[in-house]
């Protein structure tokens, strides 16, 4: 398996339209050969569609951008409520134990209320995150949800054996979640975090199959579990009801690929972010299907590769930690404090930016359809 750099975008095609054109050569950008394939083409039904959905673009914020200071800094959840709201975010991903003592996962019931309270006044959705699948954990951020009245909850599991010993565990707490779904009326999103592959949780989901029970995509983690992202993407789309969207640069690691956390959309990541993302406002019918794009920017993040393309039918999966960055080397807890809101910002831009660009394109296509009635 090999990664695309960014190519040099293919020469358009005799007579594209215009619009047509920039919408290629937007989406081109780090894919690889095998993804040009199934390049769409950009007709007035399309444009339209994505006009819709980039108006209603479910655009969260991430604790995670601001793990730095909420770990070390004296930042707490209501700090990321406010970033959300000055960036004109719809809600906001955040994690039990972001913010230490001023965690979620530490408030008292008042607190707790008080929280939401703020959240409904900013007009902001909360969504919730653990990373484990084990009762003990579940069982409060159950409580903690409904204390909230927060209905949706990222999970992933952490367990160690052999992957369809792992995959056994993981459907057993699977029918457990939307045992508790259907009873306090909540949606899980379980995320392919690293060490298992997109389409072992697409098969999982399948098998129990679930309505309240989804698929949380995030951008990088597949490169670790030794699968290329739009084919992740791909195995997903069915079951995708949230994302996490960061950069990555990948990082070649014998016969897998470990990946680096680095600022989205720099020269540094080798993400189709423009196709991921486009793919992921498409996704559904009538309605979208994703609910939260959630802005998870983890500049200097490193994860080793955990799969490997010579590992087997049923190879061993090492228990993992929970995901952390830390101080990075180099940097001193002042210099990543004061960095670090800097870079969530840049996120933020980079993606709206985006938006925009498509946005235009898709008018200037309705444009000129209008303008060519007009001259007949």
């Amino acid at each position: 398996m090999t990664f695309a750099t960014t190519p040099d975008i293919p020469p358009e095609e005799p007579m594209m339209p215009p619009a047509d054109a920039r919408f290629q050569a937007l989406l081109t950008p780090r894919l690889n050969e095998e993804d040009m394939e199934s390049m769409p083409r950009l007709t007035d039904e399309l444009a339209r569609t994505l006009i819709d959905r980039i108006d209603r673009a479910p655009l969260f914020a991430h604790a995670y951008a601001l793990l730095g200071n909420l770990t070390y800094g004296g930042y707490g959840p209501d700090d990321v409520l406010d970033f959300a709201h000055r960036h004109g975010l719809k809600g906001a991903c955040i994690h039990l134990l972001d913010g230490e003592e001023r965690s979620l996962g530490r408030m008292s019931d008042d607190r707790l209320h008080q929280f939401a309270d703020r959240a409904r006044r900013l007009g902001l959705a909360i969504h919730l995150e653990i990373s484990t699948t084990l009762r003990r954990d579940v069982d409060e951020v159950v409580r903690i949800a409904g204390v909230l009245g927060v209905e949706n909850i990222r999970v992933y599991s952490r367990f160690e054996g052999t992957l369809s010993e792992v995959l056994a565990l993981i459907e057993s707490d699977l029918n457990r979640l939307a045992a508790l779904a259907d009873e306090h009326d909540l949606h899980f999103s379980f995320e392919q975090h690293e060490e298992l592959r997109s389409t072992e949780i697409a098969e999982l989901l399948r098998r129990v199959s679930h309505p309240r029970l989804h698929a949380m995509f995030d951008f990088g983690n597949m490169i670790n579990a030794c699968e290329r992202p739009m084919a992740a993407l791909a195995a997903l789309a069915p079951h995708i009801r949230q994302a996490h969207l960061k950069g990555v640069h990948v990082l070649p690691e014998g016969d897998g690929f470990g990946h680096r956390g680095v600022l989205q959309g720099s020269a540094e990541d080798d993400l189709p972010n423009a196709r991921m993302l486009f793919e992921l406002l498409m996704l559904g019918g009538d309605q979208p299907q994703v609910i939260a794009l959630a802005l998870e920017q983890e500049n200097l993040y490193y994860a080793p590769a955990f799969r490997h393309a010579g590992e087997g039918e049923d190879p061993f999966i090492p228990y993992r930690d929970l995901s952390t960055t830390g101080i990075p080397e180099g940097w001193t807890r002042d210099a990543l404090l004061a960095a670090e809101p800097f870079w969530a910002d840049n996120q933020v831009a980079y993606v709206k930016g985006l938006l925009s660009s498509l946005r235009d394109i898709a008018v200037a296509q309705l444009d000129t359809t209008t303008s060519l009635a007009g001259a007949r």
